[in-house]
């Protein structure tokens, strides 16, 4: 499971025309799966980001959790994250996982998430066309593999 962790002023994601989820000060989360991915990737996963100090203390000094900060959390699933890009120009998608897979596996993640965090999750609507909209804070962005935990 593939994260893409962007700390933000605001953002929110719009499917046909109307606002589905929207945070003010949090995280954006992308989430790319793959069929490898468990329910300890999941677990890990959230621990992970949940306890990130990536936001400014008094000092200015990124030393609080968004936890701590009492920031939201947007969670959208993008199987873009799983490119490769290797041969020729057109990325092949073929490690993303199909819906029938990734579908519960993203509701895990938005699920055990929030009970990680105590906190709402807003999220996009998995295979919509959605239009998301950030103001990156920082700017900050922290990319997670949970392939590569070592």
């Amino acid at each position: 499971m593939r994260l893409v962790i962007q700390r933000v002023s605001e953002a929110s994601v719009t499917i046909d025309g109307q606002v589905k989820s929207a945070i003010q000060t949090g995280l954006l989360i992308l989430v790319g799966i793959e069929d490898a991915d468990t329910a300890e990737d999941i677990e890990w996963l959230c621990n992970k980001v949940v306890n990130l100090r990536i936001f400014p203390d008094e000092n200015d000094v990124m030393n609080h959790s968004v936890l701590e900060a009492q920031g939201g959390l947007l969670v959208v699933s993008q199987f873009t994250l799983h490119a490769s890009t290797k041969k020729g120009n057109r990325p092949s998608y073929i490690k993303a996982s199909k819906p029938d897979f990734a579908i519960p596996m993203y509701e895990a993640f938005v699920q055990k998430l929030e009970a990680t965090s105590g906190i709402p999750v807003g999220t996009g609507e998995f295979g919509a066309d959605m239009k998301v909209r950030l103001l990156n804070d920082g700017p900050v962005t922290i990319l997670i593999d949970s392939k590569n935990k070592e």
